[in-house]
């Protein structure tokens, strides 16, 4: 599996069109996590062009409600709103806010004004619009997460396969310990990547729209419009089914609570912890020459040393995992900080927060892809290592042989110790290790229960050290292809990844 690399240049977008002074330029300047790091996808859904068309069909839905529930709202009124849901005019908004002072109300009007009727926001707060769209923008952005980590899962399945027979040193505290096979080490992180959809798939299910509430959560203004607290709760009922919700708050105040903020951001610290953990040790196993990113045409790896081929992307899998930990932190701060029904102390916090944290975890699991489609493995190598090391690996599964045959464990540990020891140092080292001289010094020991031959049986096939390493990643690889045939669609998406 080699799709390469979809190396793409982001085109800028608005993200503040007021006016300037006259006589002084325009500048903009870009969320870099959006322009650089996330996906085309993703970044669109945080657009501020998106979050106008969001908003509308949430007016729109909020009106299809009412009519149905008895309002007098005609058919051709919705009609005229839904023509004109995606004709976005940022600066037209933009002039509408510098009169109003009032973002919601710019586009309140600018709405209206395209549809010829102004029948919207009726009976609702700004906190009625712009909590119910951040959710929307919310439960979108999870889906493009989920479609992410199983085109992610998708291809450790594929390594895990093409590897499960490829024996490695197996490190712990990263010094050689026993044997493992590569196609493990990617179905390690499948498995982990499985109980990560799993949690996703549940936060999806499960994650409720706050609704049409009013100003403190008493749904007072619909229940005036409508007649009744039921027709108000239908309502919201029919909102939240309209846009995709099967879920909702029975009650809060003029915000939803913050708490949910904070299960969304774990949710995504959770889903991207595999591919971290994989790319740390893939830049490991680079520093040993046994594996490699991707090397185009032309690329340069260092500008100063022209022989370096560094593991340039499991690195900002690092750093964006680190920016992602940082709006962890941000979210639990704002949990149990919620005064009386409501108040905006959350809001620069919230702006910076929901997009960047999702723009973080899209551009990490992206760039993951690209590695896994690009990754070069030298078998060789990867041999030639385990060679060096077998000696070194052979002494645990020696410590069970001779206590099976009748020696006490800290009697048989002792027989190993020394010979074992020095063997590493010298694997370490880079020296070669004699197995034979190391049998011979270890039957040699008074105490060794077992003869040479004996002992050069338990070290006959380096294959036999690697435990159930090959069933285990077969039983990984199935439970992920069961995952990955009911999202096809997102299991053979490209790694997007700018450069």
């Amino acid at each position: 599996m080699n799709a390469g690399r979809n190396i793409s240049v982001a085109s800028p977008r608005a993200e503040d069109l007021g006016s300037s002074p006259p006589g002084v330029a325009q500048s903009t300047f870009e969320n870099v996590l959006a322009s650089r790091y996330a996906s085309t996808r993703m970044s669109r859904l945080w657009s501020p062009e998106q979050k106008v068309v969001q908003e509308r069909r949430l007016w729109l839905a909020v009106l299809k409600a009412q009519q149905q529930l008895g309002l007098e709202i005609s058919q051709e009124i919705i009609d005229a709103y839904a023509a004109v849901v995606e004709d976005v005019d940022l600066r037209s908004i933009s002039a509408r806010e510098e009169v109003s002072r009032h973002d919601v109300k710019a586009r309140i009007d600018e709405f209206c004004a395209l549809a010829g009727h102004e029948r919207v926001h009726l009976g609702m707060t700004s906190r009625d619009l712009t909590e119910n769209v951040e959710q929307l923008q919310i439960l979108d952005s999870l889906r493009v997460i989920r479609d992410d980590l199983v085109a992610l899962i998708a291809r450790l399945a594929d390594l895990a396969d093409r590897h499960k027979s490829t024996v490695v040193v197996a490190r712990t505290h990263n010094v050689a310990a026993q044997a493992t096979t590569l196609g493990k080490r990617f179905a390690d992180a499948a498995s982990e990547s499985l109980l990560s959809y799993e949690r996703l798939s549940d936060l999806i299910e499960r994650y409720p729209l706050r609704g049409i509430k009013g100003a403190v959560g008493t749904r007072l203004d619909q229940m005036d419009l409508l007649g009744s607290p039921q027709a108000a709760e239908e309502l919201d009922q029919l909102i939240a089914e309209g846009l995709g919700f099967k879920n909702l708050l029975m009650t809060c105040g003029q915000v939803y609570p913050r708490s949910l903020d904070l299960d969304v951001i774990a949710a995504l610290v959770q889903v991207v912890s595999p591919a971290t953990s994989l790319a740390t040790t893939l830049r490991l196993m680079a520093g040993h020459d046994l594996v490699s990113e991707g090397f185009q045409a032309g690329q340069v790896g260092s500008s100063a040393m022209p022989h370096k081929v560094n593991a340039r992307s499991c690195e900002r899998i690092a750093a964006l995992r680190c920016v992602l930990d940082g709006h962890l932190a941000m979210a639990a701060s704002l949990c149990g900080r919620q005064w009386s029904e409501g108040d905006v102390s959350c809001s620069a916090t919230r702006r910076v927060l929901l997009p960047d944290a999702f723009f973080a975890a899209d551009g990490l699991l992206h760039t993951a892809a690209a590695v896994l489609d690009e990754l070069n493995v030298d078998t060789d190598a990867i041999a030639s290592e385990l060679q060096r090391f077998l000696p070194v690996l052979a002494t645990s599964r020696m410590l069970t042989v001779l206590v099976n045959s009748g020696m006490g464990r800290e009697a048989a540990h002792a027989v190993l110790a020394e010979p074992s020891r020095a063997a590493a140092q010298a694997a370490h080292g880079g020296d070669s290790v004699n197995l034979e001289d190391l049998l011979d010094e270890i039957a040699a020991h008074p105490s060794a229960s077992l003869n040479r031959s004996e002992l050069a049986k338990v070290v006959s096939s380096a294959a036999s050290f690697t435990g159930a390493a090959q069933t285990q990643t077969e039983r990984v690889v199935e439970a992920a292809r069961a995952i990955v045939a009911t999202h096809q669609e997102a299991a053979t998406q490209r790694a997007q990844m700018r450069v």
